[in-house]
C-alpha cells in the first residue's frame, strides 16, 4: 500500500447561499493508497458526503464551489480538470455509490440501457457485448432474473434492488478508486455482507482503493484499513481502523465509540453525545466540537486547534494533544470516556 492514488490536500467546498457563505468542506486532508479501504465517518451533517461529490466534480453548482485546495488522482489534480476530462475519468478509472439510488437512476430508461451507457462510455464494445457484461454484473450483485432485470425500469424494482443496480453500475469497468456512500443503507443485513464481500473482492483482485462513507463502526471495523473521523466540515482525528476504535484519541471519536451497543452489558439506555452538530459558517471561531465536549476548556472556545499529531500515524484536532497544552493534557489525555 505504498502508492497514493488519490490524495485530498487542504480541500475547501463552499456554499454560497442567501445566508451567507457555508464552509461545508473546510481544509479536509488525506489519502487513499492502492488497494487501501479508508472509512470516513462522521454523523449526518459533517461534510463526508460533499467531500466525496468534490472528487467527482458533482457538487450543485450554484451554490457549491471548490474554494481552494487540490484533489490529486494519480499524477493529476481533478480540482482543476475540465468537465471533458471528468467524465471520462467518472465511472471508469474512478467510480461512486450514491446514497440515493432513485435520485441516481434515470427513471425514464430501463436498467439495462442505463448500465449499457455506462459500459460503451468507457469500453469498446458492441451494444450486445454490454448488454451481457450488464446481465453478469446483476448476477454478481446478487440481483434474481437479471436476465428480465435489465429490460426493467427503475420504479419496478424495491430500494434495495436499486442500490445495487448502482453498485452495478460503479463496478461494471473494474475502477481504481471506488468511492462508497453508504452504499449498504438500503439493504438488508444478509445482502449487505454479499456486498461488502463483493466491495472486497473488488479491492483484493484489481487492488482498488476504496473510500468507504458510513455511519455503521461495525462496517468499518470489518472493511477498513484506515479510518478519517470528520465533524463539522473537519476531519478530527485519522488513524489506523484497530488504533481508532481500541483507544479514540479526540473526544468525539469517543463518543461514537461509547455510543455502540455492548453485548456483554445491560443498558437500560444507549449513550448518546449530547447536543447537535453546529451549522457552520466563515465566522465560527474555535474548536467545533467544544459546545458539546465535556473536557472543553477556555482555549477551545478561543482558538482553532490544528491537527496535532497523537501517535505513530496517528492525529488528533484537540489541544489535549498539544505540547504546549501540557497543563490540560496531562489531566484529561488518560482519560476513557468508555469507562
Amino acid at each position: 500500500m505504498s502508492d497514493v492514488i488519490l490524495e485530498l490536500e487542504d480541500l475547501h467546498t463552499h456554499f454560497f447561499t442567501d445566508s451567507g457563505e457555508v464552509p461545508a468542506v473546510d481544509g479536509v486532508s488525506f489519502k487513499v493508497h492502492k488497494g487501501e479501504v479508508v472509512g470516513v465517518v462522521g454523523e449526518s451533517g459533517c461534510g463526508k458526503s460533499v467531500t466525496s461529490l468534490s472528487i467527482m466534480q458533482l457538487v450543485p453548482s450554484p451554490p457549491g464551489r471548490i474554494v481552494s485546495g487540490q484533489i490529486n488522482f494519480k499524477d493529476e489534480n481533478l480540482a482543476q480538470a475540465s468537465e471533458k476530462r471528468m467524465r471520462q475519468i467518472r465511472g471508469n478509472e474512478i467510480s461512486m455509490i450514491f446514497q440515493e439510488p432513485m435520485t441516481s437512476l434515470d427513471p425514464l430508461f430501463t436498467i439495462g440501457n442505463q448500465l449499457i451507457e455506462a459500459i460503451r462510455m468507457h469500453r469498446k464494445m458492441s451494444k450486445k457485448e454490454a448488454k451481457r457484461k450488464a446481465i453478469d454484473m446483476l448476477n454478481l450483485v446478487g440481483i434474481p432474473r437479471s436476465s428480465e432485470v435489465v429490460d426493467e425500469y427503475p420504479h419496478q424494482l424495491s430500494g434495495g434492488m436499486r442500490q445495487r443496480v448502482m453498485i452495478a453500475m460503479a463496478m461494471s469497468c473494474d475502477p481504481e478508486v471506488l468511492i462508497a456512500d453508504e452504499p449498504t443503507t438500503a439493504l438488508d443485513v444478509t445482502i449487505q455482507a454479499q456486498i461488502l464481500d463483493l466491495m472486497r473482492d473488488l479491492n483484493k483482485e484489481h487492488n482498488t482503493g476504496i473510500l468507504l462513507i458510513t455511519h455503521d463502526l461495525g462496517v468499518v471495523a470489518e472493511m477498513c484499513d484506515r479510518v478519517v473521523v470528520m465533524y463539522a466540515g473537519q476531519v478530527v482525528e485519522e488513524g489506523t481502523v484497530r488504533e481508532i476504535l481500541k483507544d479514540p484519541k479526540h473526544p468525539y471519536t469517543k463518543g461514537l465509540i461509547r455510543s455502540l451497543p455492548k453485548i456483554h452489558e445491560k443498558e437500560q439506555k444507549l449513550y448518546s453525545i449530547p447536543g447537535t452538530v453546529p451549522k457552520v459558517s466563515m465566522e465560527q471561531v474555535g474548536c467545533r466540537f467544544a459546545p458539546r465536549c465535556e473536557y472543553a476548556f477556555d482555549r477551545c472556545f478561543s482558538e482553532d486547534p490544528e491537527l496535532y499529531d497523537a501517535g505513530v500515524e496517528r492525529s488528533s484536532r484537540c489541544f489535549l494533544y498539544d505540547d504546549n497544552e501540557e497543563q490540560e493534557a496531562g489531566s484529561h489525555v488518560e482519560s476513557d470516556l468508555r469507562s
